[in-house]
């Protein structure tokens, strides 16, 4: 039975909205946190084992001093308080991914405690979110529900089990409950997600790979009255891993609980699952409190000692951050704030950087990314990201135009080509004869044929009117099968027209 829903518009308007958000970043570490495992991503299921990482009587952990370090980089980037001593922690539950039957994890004693980050939006306002901590622990493996529909465990036959990523270093960045965002709770979400996916690849600490579950969210939200009012009840939505995803979970979940509310219902404290299929949220388990985890400190790992001296060390090792990032870039470029704000918008900040590093022009880069491949991307319903192109075959295609080879039409088809995974632009050129026609004779020969079977337009074109050279342009075009010049075709017209 679908849930009864509140206009977006009318639910903010009669609540006041308060969320936090609870990002788990896995760290790009060569091994496991506390075993020497391997930890790629893909591997052959249950083959990235050892007796520590499934949790075997008498194997005991050791910590991964990298993933330390990159706990405090990232510490360093939030602007987070660095314990001088932290300490792991044992959280008890059950579930068959967690073969210890524990995660370990930091409890009332992590590595990184308060801090923000300021998050630019939309409209290049900024907003900064308060952070709580960003602890370290270790993952747990991952379930594969067959049989029921999307891979849900709702009607599936059997589940399976693959144990490769239990053990993997995470980071999980906790916020405070973010207050004073009224409509906006979903668009703050998502830049501050993806201003955490950007800081972590700076740091070269995460791939960051959201469709991968290297990056994920659990996102809680909960309403009351007025802002002066207590906090409400919270829904927690676990493991949401696209951009999109956090956006409209919110979204859904404010317009869920407003009516709820409104017609005098209670909220529950619950864990719930979004489907992206149905843009819905289902409900799970009742949320468990810190008290149901049964924390202790772990006895087999000793507490961490963290020395000022080394957190100088690996402040002396940060490199540039997104926001310095982007205001050279755009420097770089060229670009005015409206030009820049549009690539960052989309997403497409890397992509562009990347395909003018492989020689094209910024600005060319930007139209073929916010452009064709953009809304290819939206029919698709990938992220620009996930489009079988590379930056390189992008600026491959740009460089065949500047050179006169390709025209805009026979580049567009170019990457549809590339797209359609027929090969490298180079490949999908010559495959399909792909060339802009630069025998003047042929040429020549095109316009005036052209220009013989439009007499009208060519007499409006005599007397000034130069709207209708779209008709002769077009004609030649139909002629060479698209692969003419239009500024060199209009050229040929001038010329005709005033001998």
């Amino acid at each position: 039975m679908a849930e009864k829903l509140m206009k977006y518009a009318d639910a903010v308007e009669k609540f006041d909205p308060v969320f936090g958000l609870e990002t788990h970043v896995e760290l790009s570490t060569n091994t496991k946190l506390f075993c020497p495992a391997h930890s790629e991503f893909g591997g052959e299921p249950n083959t990235q084992l050892t007796p520590v990482s499934l949790g075997l009587p008498g194997s005991l952990p050791v910590v991964n001093k990298t993933a330390i370090d990159y706990a405090i980089k990232l510490g360093l980037a939030l602007h987070c308080k660095i314990a001088e001593w932290s300490q792991f922690a044992r959280k008890n539950y059950f579930y068959p991914d967690m073969p210890r039957d524990y995660q370990i994890s930091q409890y009332d004693k992590p590595l990184n405690g308060e801090g923000y980050l300021d998050v630019e939006l939309e409209d290049g306002s900024i907003f900064r979110v308060p952070i709580e901590r960003a602890h370290v622990e270790d993952d747990a493996g991952k379930n594969t529900h067959i049989g029921g529909a999307d891979g849900r465990i709702e009607g599936a036959d059997h589940s399976l089990v693959d144990y490769n990523r239990a053990g993997v270093p995470l980071i999980e960045i906790v916020t405070k409950p973010i207050e004073g965002a009224g409509a906006r709770v979903p668009e703050i979400a998502g830049a501050y997600v993806r201003a955490i996916r950007d800081i972590v690849r700076a740091l070269n600490i995460s791939h960051a790979r959201m469709e991968q579950g290297n990056m994920r969210a659990d996102v809680n939200i909960s309403l009351r009255r007025h802002p002066g009012d207590p906090l409400g009840i919270r829904s927690e939505t676990k493991n949401v891993n696209s951009f999109r995803g956090i956006e409209r979970t919110l979204q859904y979940e404010i317009r869920r609980q407003a009516a709820r509310l409104e017609d005098g219902l209670d909220i529950l404290q619950e864990t719930r699952h979004w489907d992206e299929s149905s843009q819905t949220t289902a409900g799970g388990r009742l949320k468990s409190d810190a008290n149901d985890y049964r924390y202790f400190p772990d006895p087999d790992l000793v507490m961490v000692h963290v020395t000022k001296g080394h957190i100088e060390e690996m402040a002396k090792q940060m490199p540039e951050m997104p926001h310095e990032r982007r205001k050279r870039l755009q420097a770089e470029w060229g670009f005015s704030d409206l030009e820049m704000r549009d690539v960052l918008n989309a997403d497409a900040l890397d992509l562009v950087e990347q395909t003018v590093d492989a020689g094209a022009e910024a600005g060319a880069a930007k139209k073929w990314w916010l452009g064709e491949l953009s809304r290819e991307a939206n029919a698709r319903g990938l992220s620009l990201e996930e489009m079988p192109i590379t930056p390189q075959d992008v600026a491959q295609v740009e460089k065949l135009v500047v050179a006169g080879k390709l025209n805009d039409k026979l580049a567009k088809q170019t990457i549809a080509g590339v797209l359609a995974g027929e090969g490298t632009p180079d490949e999908v050129v010559k495959k399909h004869g792909y060339q802009v026609v630069s025998d003047d004779g042929a040429l020549d020969k095109a316009v005036d044929d052209a220009m013989a079977a439009n007499p009208d337009v060519v007499e409006k074109l005599k007397s000034g009117n130069m709207k209708p050279m779209g008709a002769i342009i077009g004609a030649v075009m139909r002629a060479t099968r698209g692969q003419a010049d239009a500024k060199a075709v209009t050229k040929i017209v001038m010329a005709r027209i005033r001998a």
